[in-house]
């Protein structure tokens, strides 16, 4: 059984819920998809707790990229005062090593990767957008795992070269944006078969924290996005 977790965000009891819940169901394996530490309570603990799974395969998210270069983020202060309270949590050698890590993964004849295949801030939503045909024009695989947009979907499209792949977002662990709050990921059985599943924490506690380890507006957005789980939030 393999577990994919993806956009934890410095999350630790989201992760740590999620991480119970998989190993009831028997998840043995774990894709970890990106966007581990930046914008959340506990960075540090979170990339510790991690790197403690064993059998687990790692890709890079935007934030492992924007930590370690912050000039390649967008130039808000909400986003640049987030990045230098993850670089200072987190360290030098932390930030390099996250940011080193590869783009896309294929595991099982299936690909990984954060955003989509040409990019870790482009990426698919539950309705079909104009640009669909040039993130999927390398795809060759029956299916593609990606998040980033923090929703959890499943559905099916085709490719320029005409073969059918199926989209798979396993949501965000740590701060979903579809307006509910619980940590969301998906379980992979050894046949292939996707399972979403939402597992209940204390967000309100999870939101605190980031209001009582960080100050700045930054620190407030994200703890009223993590409340609502929606992205409208500034």
């Amino acid at each position: 059984m393999l577990a994919l977790l993806y956009d934890v965000h410095g999350n630790l009891p989201a992760l740590e819920a999620v991480l119970a819940d998989a190993e009831r169901a028997g998840a043995r394996r774990y894709l970890l998809g990106g966007d581990y530490a930046l914008f959340g309570p506990r960075p540090e603990e979170t990339i510790a707790r991690l790197d403690a799974l064993s059998g687990a395969a790692w890709i890079r998210g935007n934030g492992e990229r924007w930590t370690a270069a912050p000039a390649e983020a967008p130039d808000s202060e909400l986003v640049q005062d987030a990045i230098t309270a993850c670089a200072e949590a987190l360290g030098e050698q932390r930030v390099r090593r996250l940011a080193d890590l590869p783009e896309q993964a294929i595991l099982d004849g299936v690909r990984y990767c954060h955003g989509s295949p040409i990019s870790d801030v482009l990426s698919f939503f539950p309705e079909p957008a104009d640009d669909e045909a040039e993130l999927l024009a390398d795809v060759t695989e029956p299916r593609l795992v990606f998040g980033h947009t923090h929703l959890a979907f499943r559905r099916r499209a085709t490719s320029p070269s005409g073969s059918g792949v199926e989209l798979i977002n396993p949501g965000s662990v740590g701060m979903p944006f579809d307006g509910d709050p619980g940590a969301a990921y998906a379980l992979v059985a050894d046949d292939g078969e996707l399972e979403h599943r939402r597992v209940a924490y204390d967000h309100g506690a999870a939101a605190a924290a980031v209001r009582e380890r960080f100050s700045g507006d930054w620190a407030d957005t994200v703890a009223r996005r993590i409340e609502l789980a929606r992205s409208d939030v500034e």
